[in-house]
């Protein structure tokens, strides 16, 4: 297996790492352990990784994974700022456009942007102790990063509605009955999983694949830059209001949120 940075692969800053290896599957992990919390330089690095894959014949396929407790437990709202959501939008858009499959391997929590960034992988292998939430309304929030898009596309409308409407958190069980989760397996046997389901992908014709992908995807990245420009309107008109305010203070203080529902 080669191992860091070379010629065709990023230097990512040790944001996330990159293996490449004999079997056509590359490895991209998050890591910034335990919680890989969402970050502009996180989906930047990760983006920029999967582009140079694309570049790369040895790759094939994509595991992506996390090193840690959490796939991505979403946003730290007690960090400062994170440069812009303008910007981090722009790195999810060049994330959708790549063109090597991806299986995201996920264990704890995919949480607010880690569900998105789970979602923009083709496929999901889990544990029954993940846990999964689009709990955005519960901070007073709009979602993001495609959801809009993604998340119907794979559990359909209704289910999407009320996992965005209530905010509910969801193990690795429920998920896989919804159809969020494609495999689920034993925490101890989730990376092996992932690479074997990743190394089925790799065993098929590359130029088929990427065609086929191509097709089933459509337009997309299209569809996720469109969503990403509405979803930041409305998170930035929400960041102003008191439920936002509200709803970031309970999280912190680990208690339910009293929102009143006033713009100002």
């Amino acid at each position: 297996m080669t191992r860091g940075p070379t010629e065709t692969e990023p230097d990512t800053h040790d944001i996330v790492e990159v293996d490449v290896g004999d079997d056509h599957v590359a490895t991209v992990r998050l890591s910034r352990p335990p919680n890989n919390f969402f970050s502009v330089d996180m989906i930047e690095a990760l983006a920029s990784a999967l582009e140079t894959l694309d570049r790369d014949p040895r790759c094939r396929t994509v595991v992506l994974a996390a090193a840690g407790k959490h796939f991505c437990a979403g946003a730290d709202f007690s960090a400062p700022g994170d440069r812009s959501t303008a910007a981090l939008y722009r790195a999810a858009v060049r994330l959708f456009r790549t063109g090597t499959p991806v299986v995201a391997a996920v264990q704890g929590a995919a949480i607010g942007g880690g569900l998105g960034l789970a979602l923009a992988a083709d496929f999901r292998v889990a544990a029954p102790e993940a846990r999964f939430s689009a709990n955005f309304a519960r901070l007073g929030f709009h979602h993001g990063f495609g959801l809009s898009v993604t998340l119907p596309a794979v559990v359909g409308r209704q289910r999407a509605a009320e996992l965005l409407y209530t905010g509910r958190r969801i193990d690795g069980a429920t998920a896989a009955e919804i159809g969020l989760v494609d495999r689920l397996v034993p925490l101890a046997d989730l990376a092996d999983a992932a690479r074997g389901f990743a190394a089925e992908i790799a065993g098929s014709a590359p130029l088929a694949v990427r065609s086929i992908r191509s097709t089933l995807r459509g337009d997309l990245a299209d569809r996720v830059a469109a969503a990403t420009d509405h979803e930041m309107a409305e998170q930035e008109r929400l960041r102003r209001t008191p439920d936002f305010r509200e709803g970031t203070r309970a999280m912190a203080e680990r208690r339910a949120p009293n929102f009143t529902g006033t713009e100002t």
